[in-house]
C-alpha cells in the first residue's frame, strides 16, 4: 500500500516483462529490512514475501538484502534503487487517485499534516477556520510528530510535514511559512514573576522543557539552539509537549523558555507571566515541506496556498512576533 495505491499480488502487471508488484515488495523490504515485517506491510505470507525477494535478487542480479546479525543490510545497488522505487510509487498513486482539478468544496480526500501540538495550537486554528469559510468538504488528519518523519513523507503516508527550517529534509521542496521568536513563561505567584528576569536568574531556575519521546531530529527548536550555545540549564521537569509545559510551572519557581505565539495564547488561560528571554535565540524559521513526486498534485497545491494565507494571519495577529520570511520553495 503506497497511500491509497495497492497492487494486487494475484495478477501480475508487467512492464518489458517485468512483475510490477514487485516493485512494491522492493519498496516494503528496503523500508523493513525484515521479510516479515515487510509480508505484513504487504499483506501476504513471509514465504510468498521471501519468494518475492528471490525473484527481485534474480532480476537485478544482486542480494538486495544481506543478513547481518540479526539484522538486514542493504546493499550499495540496493540503497541505489531505494529513491527511484519510492518515488516511482508515490507518482504512480499521485497520478491514480489525484484529481483533475481539485474542488475543496465537493472533494472527500483527508488531507494528513505531520506537527506539533505547538504548531496545531497556533497555526492549526486559522488553517481549520480558513477551510471552513471556503466550505471545504476535504478532512484534515493532524499527526503527532515522529523521530524521523521524512521517512512518512518518502512512504507516502504524510502529505506535509510542518516543521522547523534547520530541520528539513534536503531531499524535498519546502517553502518557509513563519518566524517565530521566543519568550520566557513563569507562574505568576513565584519569584521569576517579580524583578527583572536575568540571565542569572534564568540559569539558576529550574527549567521546564519539552522533549518529545521519539529521538532524533524531531527536538524542540529552543532546546536544540540553547544546546549548541553551550548553556547548561538544570532540567527540573521534562514533557513530550509544548501545551503541558505551562501546567507544570504552576505553583513553581521554574521558568520555560516557548515559542512566543504559544507563551501568549497559554497565558489567557493558565496563570502565567510572559517574560523576555536574556539568553538571545534566533527566531526559529517554520516551514512546509511535501514529497517531490507530487509538487503538480492540485489538492496539495490548494493546501499550500491555504497553509501560506495562515501562517499570515497567524502573524498578523501576533504584532510581536518577526513575522513572515520572503516565500521561496526550495
Amino acid at each position: 500500500m503506497i497511500g491509497g495505491l495497492t497492487l494486487g499480488w494475484s495478477g501480475a502487471m508487467r512492464f518489458k516483462k517485468f512483475d510490477l508488484n514487485l516493485l512494491v515488495a522492493l519498496d516494503a523490504l528496503l523500508a523493513e529490512r525484515s521479510v516479515a515485517r515487510a509480508a505484513a506491510r504487504l499483506n501476504l505470507s513471509p514465504s510468498a514475501t521471501s519468494d518475492a525477494l528471490a525473484r527481485l535478487r534474480e532480476h537485478f542480479g544482486d542480494p538486495l538484502l544481506l543478513q547481518v546479525g540479526r539484522r538486514m543490510e542493504p546493499t550499495a545497488r540496493a540503497d541505489a534503487l531505494r529513491d527511484a522505487v519510492r518515488d516511482l510509487l508515490v507518482q504512480l498513486d499521485h497520478t491514480i487517485s489525484a484529481e483533475p482539478a481539485f474542488d475543496p468544496a465537493r472533494s472527500e480526500r483527508t488531507f494528513r499534516i505531520y506537527v506539533s501540538d505547538y504548531t496545531q495550537m497556533v497555526l492549526g486554528p486559522h488553517l481549520v477556520a480558513r477551510a471552513a469559510a471556503a466550505r471545504c468538504s476535504a478532512a484534515f488528519d493532524f499527526l503527532p510528530q515522529v523521530a524521523q518523519p521524512q521517512r512518512d513523507l518518502e512512504r507516502g503516508e504524510a502529505d506535509v510535514l510542518i516543521l522547523p527550517q534547520n530541520l528539513m529534509s534536503p531531499d524535498h521542496p519546502h517553502e518557509p511559512l513563519y518566524e517565530e521568536g521566543f519568550v520566557c513563561v513563569a507562574w505568576q505567584g513565584g519569584a521569576l514573576a517579580r524583578g527583572t528576569l536575568t540571565r542569572e536568574r534564568y540559569l539558576d531556575a529550574g527549567h521546564v522543557v519539552m522533549r518529545p519521546q521519539s529521538t532524533g531530529p524531531a527536538s524542540s527548536y529552543e532546546d536544540w539552539f540553547v544546546r549548541r550555545l553551550g548553556v547548561e540549564r538544570r532540567v527540573a521537569a521534562t514533557s513530550y509537549g509544548f501545551a503541558t509545559v505551562a501546567a507544570l510551572l504552576v505553583g513553581t519557581d521554574h521558568v520555560a523558555t516557548m515559542h512566543a505565539s504559544l507563551a501568549r495564547l497559554l497565558a489567557t488561560t493558565w496563570p502565567l507571566v510572559v517574560r523576555p528571554c536574556p539568553v538571545e535565540i534566533p527566531p526559529m524559521t517554520q516551514a512546509m515541506q511535501w514529497h517531490r513526486a507530487r509538487a503538480q498534485d492540485s489538492g496539495l497545491e490548494w493546501l499550500r496556498g491555504v497553509l501560506r494565507a495562515s501562517a499570515d494571519e497567524l502573524a498578523k495577529s501576533l504584532p510581536g512576533t518577526p513575522g513572515r520570511r520572503g516565500r521561496r520553495a526550495t
